[in-house]
């Protein structure tokens, strides 16, 4: 039985028998789940992070508007910043430097005639004119916050603006710190959703609550006035609702941006800006090398996803990428374009296809004067497939030797990893796999020999066999566990936290109805968004 054959059968019984998943071939554009009984874990609050930060404050004020870098940084956690953003809090330094970028903001939305058009909806009569701060309030309050502000919080920014009008006799004193005070705020800072009953039983997402979800996780940002306005008038508590906005969302410039940072947290992406190499050994190494395979990775999964709505597991198979010059050159193809990037189809001679086989992977994977069948094995087995790869022994030396007459390429001098019964058992799980791309080195160019030995790129995934980096990415593409793995880590990025027990067979569906779609990302991207899982919430401890 051919190897493609062979693992799709196999894969569709391990998957039903471990995840549910099931695996026939459907065309539907349109799917409905089945209905899944969700255990969901208590709400927690969820930090902006440095990118919803911006993105909210462009979509607030202006996409001019200069922001202060200097904040409160990322955390990441299970690989990913939504989940370290609901693990985390802002340091008393943190404090400082939002407060420091709010006044930094509200000085250039006074300066500035269309932001102050946007942000302020009156003119102050004097210092004490209480009605208007109340009216900034309000109305900018209201999107700030992403909710309507109640009649304490307005009368209690209303009085913070007059108090610094009065005391400095100058009303634009009081409306900078009343912009000041509504963006310093842990009601922007933080997604404040903590649920409320649900008429059905449990608890559920509020309305507005529901339109601050739906709006990071599918544009990365803040609700726009739409999104509030459905909201306000309760479709976002009904399952009509939830999906016309899902769609809606899904068809927007920011969606693309919002999938985009999804996969730049989860294939370690924005990591290539710091990419370091030896440019004494590559000659392709330039600052703009990391940056630029980010972008030539992103437009292919913005490509598959968005332009064609296709087979995400195509990604690791098509010869088709984008590509600037410097790209072209380390994969000996043509430039299509003089300047920026441009799809090219690379010749099967090549020996490279998908995400395996391009740099943001193979150089970001590898050390900077070699290449490493450790990292790139472990990636595939762990951001991939969502296996578990123990660390090593803290006392334990993992490197390998120099080369030498007897043991010229990686392989070779890997074999110190198999004798220790130790070190073993965990290089099982990895190198196998990076032997597969040894044809590439350190920063990605083809090779065939290391150290002047010939490289043997065969090896082994889960008890498939495969005799280079070619049929590693079909592999790859049909194992049982992609799908499943993608399914969980984008559940993970929508709702920001691991999975609870409660939550487990909520996954195990969706992955289900993505193999159902043909693994198409929009579809996953919507029954994520319309999913009990996304819309229920536990009872407050």
């Amino acid at each position: 039985m051919h190897r493609s054959y062979k693992l799709k059968a196999v894969g569709c019984q391990l998957a039903l028998s471990l995840l549910t998943v099931s695996c026939f071939d459907s065309g539907a554009k349109t799917i409905q789940a089945p209905e899944v009984a969700v255990t969901p874990p208590p709400p927690s609050l969820q930090r902006l992070s440095k990118a919803q930060y911006q993105n909210s404050l462009f979509d607030l004020i202006g996409p001019d508007l200069v922001i202060p870098s200097q904040i409160e940084p990322d955390v990441v956690a299970e690989g990913l910043v939504a989940i370290g953003m609901s693990q985390s809090t802002i340091s008393g330094y943190g404090v400082e430097k939002y407060e420091d970028a709010a006044f930094k903001i509200a000085k250039q939305v006074l300066a500035n005639a269309d932001y102050r058009a946007k942000v302020v909806p009156c003119t102050p009569a004097g210092p004490s004119d209480s009605a208007c701060y109340e009216q900034l309030a309000t109305a900018f309050g209201g999107k700030a916050w992403r909710r309507p502000l109640a009649a304490a919080e307005v009368e209690r920014i209303a009085g913070v603006a007059g108090a610094a009008a009065v005391e400095y006799n100058d009303a634009e004193v009081g409306i900078e710190f009343a912009i000041a005070a509504l963006l310093q705020s842990p009601n922007f800072l933080f997604r404040v959703e903590i649920g409320e009953p649900d008429p059905a039983g449990g608890f559920r997402y509020s309305g507005y609550e529901m339109a601050s979800r739906l709006s990071y996780f599918l544009t990365n940002s803040t609700p726009d006035d739409a999104f509030l306005a459905a909201a306000a008038d309760g479709r976002l508590v009904t399952d009509e609702g939830i999906r016309e906005e899902a769609e809606r969302l899904l068809d927007t410039a920011k969606a693309r941006q919002a999938v985009r940072n999804f996969f730049s947290e989860l294939y370690e992406l924005h990591e290539l800006d710091h990419l370091i190499k030896d440019p004494t050994i590559f000659k392709h190494m330039s600052k703009d090398l990391g940056p630029a395979a980010r972008e030539e990775t992103l437009r292919g999964i913005e490509h598959i996803v968005f332009e064609k709505d296709d087979d995400f597991r195509k990604f690791f198979t098509t010869q088709e990428t984008f590509v600037n010059r410097r790209l072209a050159a380390l994969y000996g193809v043509a430039a299509p374009v003089t300047d920026g990037f441009s799809m090219v189809t690379l010749p099967t001679e090549s020996g490279r296809r998908g995400f395996l086989g391009q740099v943001s992977f193979l150089a970001q994977q590898s050390h900077p004067g070699t290449s490493s069948a450790v990292l790139r094995g472990r990636f595939v087995r762990v951001a991939l497939l969502c296996g578990v790869v123990p660390p090593p022994p803290a006392d334990f030396n993992t490197g390998v030797p120099e080369p030498s007459e007897t043991a010229r390429t990686l392989r070779e001098r890997s074999q110190v990893h198999y004798e220790n019964p130790v070190c073993a058992n965990c290089h099982q799980l990895m190198d196998p796999i990076g032997f597969g791309l040894e044809n590439f080195d350190s920063i990605g160019q083809w090779r065939t020999l290391d150290n002047g030995g010939q490289i043997d790129p065969s090896g082994n995934l889960d008890d498939y066999t495969f005799a280079n980096a070619w049929e590693l990415a079909e592999v790859v593409a049909e194992h049982p566990q992609l799908g499943f793995c993608l399914t969980r880590n984008l559940y993970r990025y929508a709702t920001g936290g691991v999975e609870t027990i409660g939550e487990f067979a909520q996954v195990n569906t969706l992955s289900e109805v993505f193999a159902q779609s043909k693994y198409r990302v929009k579809e996953l991207l919507l029954q994520i968004a319309i999913s009990p899982g996304f819309r229920k919430v536990g009872e407050v401890n």
